[in-house]
């Protein structure tokens, strides 16, 4: 790939003006079809309600089911669930394509079932786990097991986490094909689930390369745009520019990764409608567990002030609503 501007390049190598309004009208109908809550489920049209509004959403990434309840709890409107920290909670495992699709949909599952029928998880559906018909089942199966949202990105299998090192992305056809393929899964299901395109090529190639697969994205479908791994503020900016219209998602990757941190407001101003948060919860509950072994090992107990007490962590994992139910079947 050459480092051309997206200006720069044969608008033959893009989706030509038939297939974007083609597109546009399709992604129109699915609004139509939120609006009246006829097909959509609730949560995906709360999700799509979100990414319109004005307003930045801060979506921190679950694990598990209790991750999951926890970030819906603590008064959040929306999660995503990380591919990177399914794999470490799940498997001990690095997020290098070792974790299936069968795994993180069981895991979806559960994080969806923790949570209100209202509350939606935008769900890592890394590059599809295959070719363009693996991607529509993929689309398809996270889409029955609740989840409002599902990314889709174009790097090489096995991929990986997209700020570690020798990331690799398909060719631009077999990136666009793989997110027209996902988009169309969501059309003819009628699920509505919002299409979150990824691409890595900021990482693989350069900038120009991942701006202009950002707008082939939307070309084709996609609800919303992300490119991890931007490395500076004015690329965050331009990235934002591109699509104009289509919602953009900024990924704060937490103690070094290559994106600056920002803040809701700086992200806002850029020009992006949702944030995630990826390794929050995960690094701290490592963090806390070690901690809490040192001192079982050193000490014989952990200490007192750096635990809930029984009751609170009975409500964490809802023991009084149980009990309340309960108490209505008592014979």
């Amino acid at each position: 790939f050459g480092a051309r501007s997206p200006r720069a390049m044969s608008l033959a190598a893009a989706p030509g003006a038939s297939s974007r309004v083609a597109h546009r009208a399709r992604r129109d109908a699915r609004c139509r079809a939120s609006d009246g809550a006829s097909v959509v489920a609730p949560h995906t049209k709360v999700l799509r309600d979100l990414l319109r509004s004005p307003r930045i959403v801060q979506a921190p990434c679950a694990h598990d089911a209790l991750s999951a309840r926890l970030i819906e709890r603590a008064g959040f409107s929306a999660a995503f669930m990380s591919g990177f920290c399914v794999s470490a909670s799940r498997l001990a495992l690095p997020d290098t394509g070792l974790i299936s699709y069968g795994e993180m949909v069981d895991v979806g599952r559960t994080c969806n079932d923790a949570t209100s029928a209202s509350f939606p998880i935008v769900g890592d559906g890394d590059d599809g786990y295959g070719n363009a018909m693996n991607a529509k089942r993929t689309v398809r199966g996270y889409a029955k097991a609740g989840f409002a949202g599902i990314l889709i990105e174009d790097q090489v299998a096995p991929k990986a986490c997209g700020h570690t090192k020798n990331r690799r992305v398909v060719s631009r056809e077999e990136a666009t094909t793989r997110v027209r393929a996902a988009c169309d899964a969501r059309d003819e299901d009628g699920s509505g689930i919002v299409v979150f395109a990824r691409s890595d090529s900021r990482s693989a190639v350069d900038l120009d390369e991942a701006l202009w697969r950002a707008a082939a994205f939307a070309d084709v479908g996609a609800d919303a745009l992300f490119v991890d791994a931007l490395r500076s503020k004015e690329e965050m900016r331009a990235f934002c520019k591109v699509a104009p219209g289509v919602p953009k998602m900024a990924n704060m990757l937490e103690g070094g990764g290559s994106t600056p941190i920002c803040t809701p407001q700086e992200l806002e101003d850029m020009g992006f409608s949702i944030v995630a948060y990826p390794l929050s919860l995960l690094a701290v509950s490592v963090n806390a567990m070690e901690r809490a072994l040192r001192e079982i090992k050193l000490e014989g107990y952990p200490r007192d002030e750096t635990l809930p007490t029984f009751a609170q962590l009975q409500e964490s994992v809802g023991f009084p609503e149980y009990y309340a139910d309960d108490a209505r079947y008592k014979a």
